[in-house]
């Protein structure tokens, strides 16, 4: 079974590493033409660190030659203990933490820099949101070094490490990768298997490794702006039930 229940639980040992939430539009020519310095004064209180990226745009073939596209201003806002940052570009507005703790909290941090983007910006609509929740489970951290991932998470995230006969520790590479829709236009990309993982501000990857569970749920086309919140909210209660179909007994209850 892939999905679980919708009961959502807050464990004390949280294997989220990152949670971001990008929603796409139109493309705002002003954004990437000039600094946004009304939207960063409207969202400074929780926002105060700033910073500028110009990223390079993928080329694109046009009458078959290739051209280069101009460079992407990426501005990033940054909350002051660094675990929240906003990223707006001329295609999008995003919010991402690395220490997740309820939905409410993550809704309740974006609801005033979207609602701030829209009056200041008026995007007519959105072409695509996303909703994508990173988990790295730990071994170690829950007591149980030397458990086999096959008696802590569900076969069907598992690949050829649920077979009786492969041994985990021989395995170079062993992960599931997928794409569908999941009905009502919400497609989901799961990847998960074992893997090492590298924190914002860690220079080096942690040596132990973690179950990744990465759901990244999506809604594209035509979005009205009354409906973003619906459709993050049917997004959000997928990702619950992903979580509750991939964690076995064991390691829930050691989650605690």
């Amino acid at each position: 079974m892939i999905f679980g229940s919708d009961v959502r639980y807050e464990y004390s040992i949280n294997p989220l590493v990152e949670v971001i939430c990008q929603l796409r539009f139109p493309a705002i020519l002003s954004i990437g033409a000039r600094e946004p310095i009304d939207f960063q004064e409207a969202v400074r209180a929780d926002f105060p660190r700033y910073s500028l990226q110009e990223e390079q745009a993928a080329p694109k073939v046009v009458n078959g030659k290739v051209e280069v596209q101009p460079k992407i201003r990426n501005y990033s806002f940054i909350s002051e203990d660094g675990r929240w940052k906003l990223n707006l570009t001329q295609n999008f507005i995003a919010l991402s933490t690395v220490r997740y703790g309820t939905w409410e909290e993550f809704a309740a941090k974006l609801d005033k820099p979207l609602a701030e983007f829209i009056e200041i910006y008026r995007p007519a609509f959105f072409e695509r949101a996303g909703l994508r929740y990173v988990n790295a489970f730990s071994r170690s951290a829950c007591g149980l070094a030397g458990t086999p991932w096959s008696e802590l998470i569900a076969p069907e995230f598992l690949g050829i490490l649920a077979a009786e006969d492969v041994d985990e520790t021989e395995a170079a590479r062993a992960t599931v990768d997928a794409d569908w829709s999941l009905g009502d236009g919400i497609r989901l990309k799961l990847h998960s298997g074992p893997g090492l993982i590298q924190r914002p501000g860690q220079k080096e990857r942690d040596p132990e490794p973690k179950f990744i569970l990465d759901g990244d749920f999506s809604v594209s086309g035509d979005i009205k702006l009354p409906d973003i919140s619906g459709r993050l909210e049917a997004m959000h209660a997928w990702s619950t039930r992903l979580i509750r179909g991939a964690v076995l007994d064991k390691l829930d209850e050691a989650l605690r």
